[in-house]
């Protein structure tokens, strides 16, 4: 386990730039970043790379729309080495605006969403520099009634209450 100098480092360099993004700053979150970022989410490909691109990334698919006002993060674990963290964490909120990042072209739907998230960020000389975002988008289009779940191997906020509470049943077996 890393020392908890360490530790302490990574999570203000992290913190710091989850602030700016949260508070919709664009140039503090950029700022917080190495020259040369990339960000990808995973489930959508969608991000940017070097600084044009995160930028654009951020201005146009981000800021102003990473979530709706009732978003919750409860953390679920954080892991860390030397060059990266990495965020298991749950999300919950209303999808009541435009989250072009996660669901693109996806008018809001009203509709309460909750989904485990993998965040890990890479993070040298203070500053990120990268981010790879994981979810289940099929829990999440479940959730917003886009996919019928029936037949398919997908869940919709079960995977999340089973994971805050591993003595559940198997949704699928019962178990």
């Amino acid at each position: 386990m890393p020392h908890r100098d360490l530790i302490a480092k990574l999570d203000a360099v992290f913190g710091k730039h989850m602030d700016a993004e949260l508070r919709g700053d664009l140039d503090e979150t950029l700022a917080t970043m190495s020259s040369h970022p990339h960000l990808l989410n995973i489930p959508t490909m969608i991000g940017g790379n070097g600084p044009k691109g995160v930028r654009r990334f951020y201005a146009n698919r981000l800021i102003g729309q990473f979530f709706p006002p009732d978003v919750e993060f409860k953390s679920v674990s954080r892991t860390y080495s030397a060059e990266r963290l990495v965020d298991e964490l749950i999300i919950r909120f209303t999808h009541t605006t435009k989250i072009d990042w996660m669901l693109p072209n996806v008018p809001p739907t009203g509709r309460r969403v909750e989904v485990a998230f993998v965040v890990i960020v890479g993070i040298a000389e203070e500053k990120v520099t990268y981010e790879h975002i994981y979810w289940d988008q099929a829990s999440v289009l479940v959730q917003i009634g886009l996919l019928d779940p029936k037949g398919l191997p997908v869940v919709g906020s079960g995977g999340v209450a089973r994971l805050e509470d591993p003595s559940l049943p198997d949704p699928f077996f019962g178990e």
